[in-house]
């Protein structure tokens, strides 16, 4: 495994500690935050928008998206919608908020994201399947140029619905620190790849300055 592993017993408590510890220490007087999707990505943005609600200023907080399902943005698989409703609706009106939207492309897309990197820190999940962002085992989007930030894919096993948009690991790369949060026993044999450094699972190729996985006891 590439980076720190944390083991925490309270995976959103611990990443909302983390977002906030990084904004503290932020080198710039903005903050730029990637954002993911799923089930333990929207609990982990209740609980920063709890905790972190008077701990930021989000007045200096850009958001970027780090994957979308191409769909409408009030569709209820859309990541947008997710990170609306359990963060940015709870916390003060924020700097800039940069969705992947299903009406653009990814090439807009990865201009946004050169524009706006290096990121201080790019949110992950991973996948039953060892996937991470939308980077799916056997994709096409696994190995582009270092030079593409920002491509659609989609899950060429058929087991993750909707067309995606997604940063590519080089575009993953352009983040200061990547935080990695892992729970569930559905999440065990996966995780277990990751640490074995198992190619097959795309998320083992997490690479940047700073990874450090939240793992809760569950998934180990």
């Amino acid at each position: 495994m590439y980076g720190t592993f944390v083991e925490a017993p309270d995976v959103p408590a611990a990443f909302a500690r983390r977002v906030i510890e990084a904004w503290r220490s932020r080198p710039h007087a903005y903050f730029s935050l990637v954002v993911s999707g799923g089930d333990l990505a929207r609990r982990c943005y209740r609980r920063l928008a709890q905790d972190g609600r008077d701990e930021i200023d989000w007045s200096t907080v850009d958001i970027y998206w780090g994957d979308e399902r191409l769909v409408p943005r009030r569709h209820p698989d859309s990541n947008e919608y997710l990170v609306r409703e359990a963060l940015i609706n709870h916390v003060p009106p924020l700097r800039g908020v940069f969705p992947m939207r299903v009406e653009s492309n990814a090439g807009s897309y990865d201009a946004l994201v050169r524009s706006g990197a290096p990121f201080d820190l790019i949110h992950l999940g991973l996948g039953s399947d060892g996937h991470t962002a939308s980077l799916f085992p056997g994709a096409d989007a696994l190995d582009v140029p270092i030079t593409r930030y920002v491509v659609d894919t989609e899950d060429p096993g058929g087991a993750n619905p909707h067309a995606r948009r997604t940063l590519t690991f080089p575009g993953i790369a352009l983040g200061e620190l990547v935080v990695v949060t892992v729970d569930g026993e559905a999440k065990r044999d996966a995780l277990q790849r990751v640490i074995d450094g198992d190619p097959t699972a795309p998320a083992s190729r997490i690479r940047a300055p700073r990874v450090e996985w939240l793992v809760d006891d569950s998934a180990l």
